[in-house]
């Protein structure tokens, strides 16, 4: 497992997740604010508190702690709740699980103290009532004293055409009213990868389920998807977490030098060497390598690279003595490389040992009902370095009729250089939704 993190070290440090037993309750929720309520109540229940602001957290945390019980949060950040509740019933059978929302998980033992903890969560619901709404990162709650928009519903599509703009325009509308008031919230896949769509919720679940291995993951997607996100994910979900993450696009480099920059050289090895240098493979050591853009590595340096996916061992350039590095790789391509390997520009053998694990980011146009949620989380990024903008039905009509072929980095240009041509008025109107460079 990877190391404990800060609140989970706070909730240790605190003295109140040092012990296991029949007084012992683990809290897995990223709301804080619900969090430090309920800790409250139930110390003052004489309950030991186990904190967890997500799912990786929390199975860490039960590596050495075994509570009577768990209160779930219906929504984490990084694992599916409801998958995380199963693996609690399998691996756990013997400790309670309960819900935030006061409902009992079927299938598990009850506590002898349960209905402590239940009479807590009434308690801590009629509290915050009481005070007012809490706001959380779960995108289901949104607070009390906003008013909630009616379910948005998508036109249906039809090989990739919108059947009616006005259809789109008038379910727009509640949004972009609703927008005025209130940020659409973005539901997090995984941490930083928004979207809610089928197929997001495919990825993130073959994220989830390759990140704790060792195995080789290839990412194929088109450009501009998120291609270094996905592999972020894997390694923050990786017993590698706390080792480094480095980067490396081999499109970004000359192919001269390339290979010292992934195996590093001593000191004159070339001209111009006038130092050693330690390479991108042994500065990830015990942790992960991106290699974005594999497709563009040179042939003779892939040979290079296969023999050290295979013993593990690079030598530097200039230096006769191999040296062992435990490194995962996590490669990235728009290319497609079993295509490119049969014209003879890619290593086949390379391709098989890279795609072990290969996992496809969909296209935006492939997830269209995720662009109402990331239009709002990219205004408010920008809203954190130019007055806040928000955008008007129309434009979100033709927002959602065009195919982006850049994808979420193309969204993202569009909508800076929209917030850029409003000058002094706070809504985006279709006017400033420039889609192309020839529309000036």
């Amino acid at each position: 497992m990877a190391s404990v993190t800060a609140q989970a070290a706070t909730a240790v440090g605190r003295g109140v997740g040092a012990a296991s037993g029949t007084s012992t309750v683990l809290l897995v929720s990223p709301d804080t604010f619900l969090r430090e309520r309920l800790r409250r109540q139930l110390a003052s229940m004489r309950w030991t508190v186990l904190e967890s602001g997500g799912g990786a957290e929390a199975m860490l945390l039960l590596d050495t702690h075994t509570p009577a019980a768990v209160l779930l949060d219906g929504w984490l950040p990084d694992l599916e709740a409801n998958e995380f509740a199963r693996i609690l019933r399998t691996e756990f059978p013997a400790m309670d699980l309960l819900h935030l929302d006061g409902t009992v998980a079927a299938g598990t033992t009850k506590a002898a103290r349960r209905h402590e903890l239940l009479h807590a969560l009434r308690e801590v619901q009629d509290d915050t009532a009481g005070d007012g709404p809490a706001w959380t990162t779960a995108p289901d709650r949104i607070p009390a004293l906003v008013p909630r928009a009616a379910p948005y519903s998508y036109p249906q599509r039809e090989e990739g055409r919108l059947d009616s703009l006005s259809t789109v325009a008038s379910a727009v509308a509640g949004i972009a009213d609703l927008g005025r008031m209130t940020q659409v919230e973005p539901v997090f896949a995984l941490p930083e990868l928004i979207g809610d769509a089928p197929a997001m919720r495919e990825l993130a679940r073959m994220i989830r389920l390759v990140a704790p291995r060792s195995a080789t993951v290839l990412i194929e997607g088109e450009t501009g998807t998120g291609k270094e996100l996905v592999a972020k994910a894997v390694h923050r979900l990786s017993e590698r977490a706390g080792k480094p993450f480095a980067v490396l696009n081999c499109a970004a480099i000359p192919e001269h030098l390339l290979e010292a920059e992934l195996f590093g050289h001593t000191r004159g090895a070339f001209t111009g060497a006038v130092t050693s240098r330690t390479g991108r493979i042994e500065a990830a050591h015990g942790g992960t390598l991106f290699l974005d853009e594999i497709g563009e590595m040179p042939l003779a340096l892939q040979a290079k690279m296969l023999r050290f996916l295979e013993t593990g061992e690079i030598q530097k350039i200039g230096e006769n003595e191999m040296s062992r590095v435990d490194v995962r790789i996590v490669a990235a391509t728009h290319q497609p490389l079993e295509q490119r390997s049969s014209e003879g520009l890619f290593r086949l053998d390379l391709y098989h040992r890279l795609a072990v694990f290969p996992v496809e980011i969909p296209a935006l146009r492939e997830r269209a009902t995720d662009l109402p949620m990331l239009i709002s989380y990219l205004l408010r990024r920008l809203a954190e370095r130019m007055p806040t903008r928000h955008i008007s039905a129309d434009a979100m009509v033709k927002l959602q009729a065009y195919a982006w072929p850049g994808n979420v980095r193309e969204l993202q240009h569009v909508l800076e250089r929209a917030a850029i041509l409003t000058g002094e008025t706070a809504e985006i109107g279709v006017d400033h939704i420039r889609l192309r460079l020839r529309e000036r």
